[in-house]
């Protein structure tokens, strides 16, 4: 779908007037739910799930059948700073492999019939170091944006976003300390594998970065822009496009979630179609995702990116609509209901 912005206060507006989920559909969904043969609440989250996914595609009987796995690319210029333990010619090197279907998104997600799509953003370009400015022009963070928007496909019904890039762990700590304050420390974890020295680095490029950037400090999408990279860019920008089409969305790991978190800071509510697959090893997410009030599905120590830990979590997703939809009522089943 052609994106309808070319800036950025086009795209907050877009932001602003983004539908909502359908309360009826979620009424409903509550009222079937309540006639399934089982106990009351005995499949827990799950029921949630269903009910929230039922609500966003505005069924009380949903059903999943099309997920879309997208992959962006982008490279950093603050990996001038030696911020990871990788060089950034790798994010090119796992491109192919994801075209070669050699990653472990590429297993995930023909594990759960989701179809995957990789977006390689001006690699050969990396944005500006943003210790000594913005990293991204509007005229570029837009493109950015625009490119994560039109890659949703709109008979898409469920979607993961996921990224590759050097140094992207280093751009969502700048954006979470930017939008929610603390010490660059609270938010710099050792990424691809950082020791000690490499840590204090990261650690000190971040709080230059801040000081570098102050209106991000003060504006989410201008944190977006000046700290962000091409890759979160756009998974912001198909984040919202998802919303505009009610497609609910799994959010990935620290990376995903910071890149969420400017839509969430600059417009309330702008994550509500969304949940978290889950908590990521890298240092940062759990608090990330409590300041989002986000619980996420999954906590198995993963700290890939790419989308893994969310596409993992498609089966848990899949698995609460097809209950709730498949399962029998008790009028259906013959099944005398419990008394309260």
């Amino acid at each position: 779908m052609p994106a309808p912005f070319a800036t950025l206060d086009e795209f907050r507006a877009i932001l602003a007037a983004a539908p909502s989920a359908d309360e009826t559909a979620r009424a409903d969904a509550q009222a079937h739910n309540g006639q399934l043969t089982k106990p009351p609440g005995a499949l827990g989250r799950l029921e949630d799930i269903a009910i929230w996914y039922g609500a966003w595609r505005g069924t009380d009987r949903p059903a999943i059948n099309a997920p879309q796995v997208i992959v962006f690319a982008g490279n950093h210029g603050v990996c001038a700073q030696g911020v990871s333990a990788f060089p950034p010619e790798v994010t090119v090197q796992m491109v192919a492999n994801f075209e070669h279907g050699g990653a472990a998104i590429n297993q995930l997600s023909k594990a759960f019939g989701a179809r995957m799509d990789v977006h390689a953003l001006s690699l050969e370009t990396p944005t500006a170091d943003f210790t000594k400015g913005p990293a991204m022009s509007e005229a570029e963070v837009i493109a950015a944006l625009r490119t994560g928007w039109e890659a949703v496909d709109p008979t898409t019904d469920l979607l993961v976003t996921g990224e590759m890039g050097i140094g992207n762990t280093t751009a969502a700590a700048a954006i979470s300390a930017a939008l929610f304050g603390g010490d660059p420390s609270d938010w710099t974890g050792r990424g691809t594998g950082v020791d000690d020295a490499g840590l204090a680095r990261k650690t000190d490029v971040v709080a230059r970065g801040l000081a570098a950037n102050p209106s991000a400090g003060t504006d989410a999408l201008e944190a977006l822009r000046c700290l962000g990279g091409r890759e979160l860019a756009a998974m912001a920008g198909a984040i919202a496009a998802a919303r505009a089409m009610r497609i609910p969305v799994i959010l990935d790991g620290f990376i995903c979630t910071a890149a969420a978190a400017t839509l969430a800071q600059a417009q309330a509510g702008a994550l509500d179609h969304t949940v978290a697959g889950h908590q990521s090893d890298e240092f940062g997410h759990a608090a990330l995702l409590a300041k989002l009030g986000k619980n996420p599905l999954l906590q198995l120590g993963l700290r890939l990116g790419e989308g893994s830990g969310a596409a993992l979590a498609i089966g848990i997703v899949k698995g609460a609509v097809a209950c709730h939809s498949g399962m029998a009522t008790f009028a259906e089943a013959g099944v005398a209901a419990g008394q309260p």
